[in-house]
């Protein structure tokens, strides 16, 4: 059986105190649904704010504010280009076989899986691992680390990876919705803006918040037009 699973790249929170988060490894992926319980929310939000947690220089954003809950939160809010590490996650049950993205990609990237399917026919997805897909007829052949010559493959149908690819769609659709929701109770103050970037973050349509989620205190970016591109090996 294979599965496929949209994945969120995670490391150790830390000693992260300004929100509940669960205990994890140094590395890991998070897959992203809408079955999360809060404290992996606040993970993912965590992990996806410090992705862009980047300081202001010259590109006419506000300066960080002095307190650590609007600190941690300004590159998320006000950055125009978001980021989410991580990607789409495919295991065959059977097997044990895993495709992992590679570092450097992001989840804003995942419709490359698209360029396989209905497209080029192939496409890589980061590197270290260096995972790339390529179709032949109605298969489409992954190989988990296109830089080994041993590497493990896997063959799924094209239309079962279709299908797979909606499901993935419908997980992140329903995890953003989860996301806002949280949002609402934690970060009462920040909800409505964390709740858009998140889904800026996942090339997604902003999710409806709850009423009376507060206000902002920073000013977010629009929403940009450009996306990423993976390098093809």
């Amino acid at each position: 059986m294979i599965v496929l699973q949209p994945v969120l790249e995670v490391h150790a929170s830390g000693g992260f105190t300004l929100w509940p988060v669960v205990e994890s490894a140094p590395y890991g992926f998070l897959p992203l649904n809408g079955a999360l319980d809060p404290a992996e929310v606040g993970t993912a939000v965590m992990r996806i704010a410090d992705c862009n947690d980047i300081d202001p220089e010259h590109d006419g954003r506000p300066p960080r504010p002095a307190d650590p809950l609007g600190s941690f939160l300004h590159g998320l809010l006000t950055m125009e280009d978001l980021f989410a590490s991580g990607g789409l996650r495919i295991t065959d049950t059977t097997t044990g076989t895993t495709l992992l993205p590679g570092c450097c990609h992001g989840l804003d990237e995942r419709r490359d899986w698209l360029e396989v399917v209905d497209g080029t026919g192939c496409a890589s997805f980061g590197h270290d691992p260096s995972p790339l897909a390529e179709r032949d007829g109605e298969l489409v052949r992954l190989t988990v680390d296109a830089d080994r010559d041993d590497s493990p493959v896997m063959e799924v149908p094209v239309t079962d990876l279709r299908g797979l690819l909606v499901g993935a769609e419908r997980d992140l659709v329903d995890f953003l919705q989860l996301a806002a929701a949280w949002a609402a109770r934690h970060l009462p103050a920040y909800a409505a803006p964390v709740a858009s970037a998140l889904g800026r973050a996942l090339d997604l349509p902003a999710p409806v918040t709850p009423p009376n989620s507060g206000q902002s205190r920073t000013t977010v970016a629009p929403r940009s037009s450009r996306s990423r591109t993976t390098s093809s090996k």
